[in-house]
């Protein structure tokens, strides 16, 4: 380069002189640094530029990725079951005598005398109490007299009527006076056998001065006292009664099953007896029999248990609670909390194999509380789910969640840390 041409672009021309090689060398040196440093700089700034593309790249990604993940919506789901065990059914009861009757008087009269008081325990044909019946006895006694009356008429008629038999062999009298004489005969007899009947009649009626039990039991109230007026024609009525006896042992007891169970009740069924006063104890009967029918009023079956007693633990007129084992019904039962209530009626969400949902109109049957019978509806393949949002539709797509492994029992004895 000439100089001329250096002055033009003011660059001062290098002169090549002894000394100058060094500041030359020297000067090309920096300028291979400079262009290095350029150049590792440019590198930097190109790798830090590509690592900020790739982070937000990156971030854009997890970004898209999570918001698909959170847009999602997981549900649990469950299978419905085959119950295995029939329910347990508690009832109300009040305990009967296995036969419980009021014992009242057939003769009328004052009372003379009772032997048996409340807790008394007898047998049957024990006396109960005595009867005084003077119009009885003097009744009886007329009637016997009676009967010896119409026994002479008889007497007197036969030996009459033999006599005119042998009138009539002679001739002497004639055939309707014989009949006639005969037919007194029937007449008279036919008086004596009234006159047996009534004296028949008295006796036994006189025998109803001795109050005896019809059967053994235990004396749970007596309504008289010694010279009582009993009246035999007032009726035998509970209000009336002299005593009321039962019959502890076995017991009875009455409950009534909604007609929602009455299916599952047969006789023979075992039951446990519970009475909340005896605490720790229970008593085992059975149903003996049911009415086979619904009370239109109540909609309820009367059913009747035979209840053992032979400690006499258990009182006639006690409350206790009756605890009825159902047998095992052949229908699905469904979570409680899969149902869905819309103005359309019951609905059960279920999922397919692809995460889609249906809702299906169920019929459902007895509500157990946590469970409920769907007698029409369902499958036992459909998977129901879970607390269904209210927002969950036809043919939405959800993720199943996994099934979570049941919580282990604390050990016994283990002492729980503080929150």
């Amino acid at each position: 380069m000439t100089e001329q041409r250096h002055s033009a672009l003011a660059i001062h021309p290098i002169a090549v002189e002894e000394g100058d090689g060094e500041q030359l060398l020297r000067r090309r040196q920096i300028v291979r640094r400079t262009r290095w440093l350029v150049l590792i700089v440019l590198v930097l700034l190109a790798l830090g530029a590509a690592r900020t593309v790739f982070v937000r790249i990156a971030n854009a990604r997890a970004l898209e990725a999570g918001t698909a993940e959170r847009a999602k919506q997981y549900v649990q789901t469950a299978l419905p079951r085959m119950p295995t065990a029939g329910q347990t059914l508690s009832l109300p009861g009040t305990l009967q005598g296995f036969v419980q009757s009021p014992i009242s008087a057939r003769a009328s009269g004052y009372l003379k005398r009772w032997t048996r008081d409340i807790g008394s325990r007898v047998e049957k044909g024990e006396l109960l109490a005595e009867i005084e019946t003077p119009e009885i006895d003097q009744q009886l006694s007329q009637a016997v007299a009676a009967r010896a009356q119409a026994a002479s008429g008889l007497e007197l008629a036969r030996s009459t009527a033999d006599r005119w038999e042998a009138l009539r062999k002679k001739d002497v009298v004639s055939q309707q006076d014989l009949d006639e004489r005969r037919s007194a005969v029937a007449q008279a007899t036919s008086n004596v056998a009234a006159a047996d009947a009534n004296v028949q009649r008295l006796k036994q009626t006189e025998g109803f001065k001795r109050v005896v039990a019809p059967f053994a039991g235990v004396i749970t109230r007596r309504n008289v006292d010694v010279g009582d007026l009993i009246d035999a024609g007032a009726g035998g009525g509970a209000g009336r009664a002299l005593f009321m006896l039962a019959q502890t042992d076995p017991l009875r007891v009455y409950v009534n099953v909604p007609q929602a169970y009455a299916q599952l009740v047969k006789a023979g069924q075992p039951v446990v007896v519970t009475q909340a006063e005896l605490r720790g104890q229970t008593f085992k009967g059975e149903v003996a029999r049911t009415s086979g029918a619904i009370d239109t009023t109540t909609r309820m079956m009367q059913v009747e248990i035979s209840l053992p007693n032979k400690d006499g633990a258990l009182l006639p007129g006690a409350y206790v609670q009756v605890s009825l084992p159902l047998a095992a019904s052949r229908t699905l039962t469904v979570p409680a909390n899969a149902l869905l209530f819309r103005a359309e009626g019951t609905r059960i969400a279920v999922v397919d194999a692809q995460g889609r949902v249906g809702l299906r109109a169920v019929t459902l049957g007895r509500n157990y509380g946590e469970n409920v019978e769907v007698i029409d509806g369902l499958e036992g393949t459909d998977r129901m789910v879970l607390n269904p949002s209210d927002s969950l539709a036809e043919g939405d797509i959800v993720a199943v969640a996994p099934d979570q492994p049941p919580a282990k029992a604390a050990p016994a004895g283990a002492k729980k840390e503080p929150a």
